[in-house]
């Protein structure tokens, strides 16, 4: 197959020069973290006072490692490297306490990420004859704009769907001739059970491809995605402490994701000692960006657990691959592709005087789609003939979850003692969907 660029020159440059670039990129990376509050005590306590005390990219070594909680604790502002009027955009996702990792980009750095969003559309052998609907959630969540910025870039008719509304995406498709869609598996999935009742078929519509991410799935699920829509599927991997969903993508062989080195760093690291594995074992990836002025983040713990691949892809890109991601090293679950923490729930349901002290979390299949269920014991003496004050309860906790974590959830209210009591830690979550 003829491949194709968008930048070819970026794409596969030698190993040399892809190194030449991380370093002088670390090195104004390092310079512009030392103008924040967060990193400048951080940096000089390990000897690193100023650019030049970056010799070569094992310098790196000598970072701390920064978390999402390093994130947390720095909002809102503590890690932006540049003046207030120069940053355009701000975007958010969700954390365990309620406060949000922020990131927040100039105006350069949206242009960086249309680039690198291009490249990587591209690479899936896509272009400016190609008509794409995006449904995923924009706003806040990067996967949405950043994604719609790097489609336009490439010349491509963006249909800017947006999630829900399962019969206009299908008319959406067929009308406009859709040939591109970017959407979580499980919701493409949904969306193939709603072909019948619009009456339309997988070979009424245009599609060629399809994009995916924002949660795990199988390669078992993308196979049978494929068949269903008779469509190639493309894994990709991005998450919004780096931009969102340009960090690595497929090409056309769909044989592992090109990670973009010239804008990031990669290391994978075993999860106990924090040293890094060999190529083509399994660790947590730890990403250093490069490619962003407004809000530096070096050696981050990304928590998703992946491996490189040794060999060279056959599509003559240089950039190194990793596997799909196979799991996250905390307890974050991944719902219709939103991040939920079990300790966001607790911090709505325990907040509220009528709810008792037991909770569960249930997650299942429902169809092609995640349901997550909160079950919720009230206070002795809730329970009475008239319903009115029981419904309103559980609608107050339905719509500060939903507020909280971008989902609407379904709530069941129980008598004290109705839901089970674990002996030593609790166990707040279950997540059937682990057993199909």
């Amino acid at each position: 197959m003829a491949t194709k660029f968008w930048d070819k020159e970026a794409e596969t440059m030698s190993r040399a020069d892809i190194e030449r670039r991380q370093l002088a990129g670390l090195k104004v990376a390092v310079a512009r973290a030392l103008q924040t509050p967060f990193y400048k005590p951080r940096l000089e306590g390990v000897g690193i006072k100023g650019p030049d005390d970056i010799k070569s990219l094992a310098d790196l070594q000598r970072i701390p490692y920064t978390t999402k909680d390093d994130l947390r604790k720095a909002y809102p502002y503590g890690m932006v490297a540049v003046d207030r009027r120069d940053i355009v955009r701000l975007h958010a996702s969700s954390g365990t306490t309620g406060t949000p990792t922020v990131i927040y980009l100039t105006q350069k750095d949206v242009a960086r990420c249309a680039d690198f969003m291009a490249r990587s559309i591209s690479a899936t052998g896509a272009d400016a004859n190609d008509v794409f609907q995006n449904v995923v959630n924009y706003g806040l969540f990067t996967g949405g704009l950043v994604m719609h910025y790097g489609a336009e870039r490439v010349g491509m008719l963006v249909i800017p769907s947006g999630t829900g509304n399962t019969s206009r995406q299908i008319k959406f498709m067929k009308d406009f001739g859709t040939t591109t869609v970017h959407a979580t598996p499980s919701y493409l999935l949904h969306i193939h059970s709603k072909l019948a009742e619009e009456g339309v078929s997988p070979g009424d519509l245009k599609l060629k491809r399809a994009f995916c991410g924002a949660e795990p799935y199988t390669e078992d699920t993308r196979r049978k995605i494929e068949g269903l829509f008779g469509i190639e599927v493309f894994n990709s991997y991005g998450l919004s402490e780096m931009n969102g969903p340009g960090v690595a993508f497929e090409c056309e062989r769909r044989d592992g994701m090109h990670l973009w080195e010239d804008g990031y760093i990669l290391e994978v690291i075993d999860r106990a000692s924090l040293e890094s594995v060999p190529d083509g074992e399994l660790g947590e990836l730890v990403l250093t960006i490069l490619c962003r002025e407004a809000m530096p983040i070096l050696r981050y713990r990304t928590r998703d657990l992946t491996s490189v691949y040794p060999e060279p892809c056959p599509c003559g890109r240089t950039h190194r691959r990793i596997a799909r991601i196979t799991g996250r090293s905390d307890d974050m679950l991944i719902i219709n592709g939103i991040n939920v923490f079990p300790s966001q729930i607790e911090e709505v349901v325990m907040a509220m005087p009528e709810v008792g002290t037991n909770y569960l979390i249930l997650v299942e299949k429902q169809g092609s789609l995640d349901k997550l269920t909160v079950k919720v014991e009230v206070g002795p003496g809730q329970f009475a003939d008239d319903s009115r004050p029981l419904n309103a309860l559980r609608e107050r906790i339905r719509a500060r979850l939903q507020a909280l974590i971008s989902i609407n959830p379904h709530v069941e209210l129980h008598e004290p003692g109705m839901l089970p009591v674990s002996e030593g830690k609790a166990k707040r979550v279950i997540d059937e969907r682990a057993k199909l």
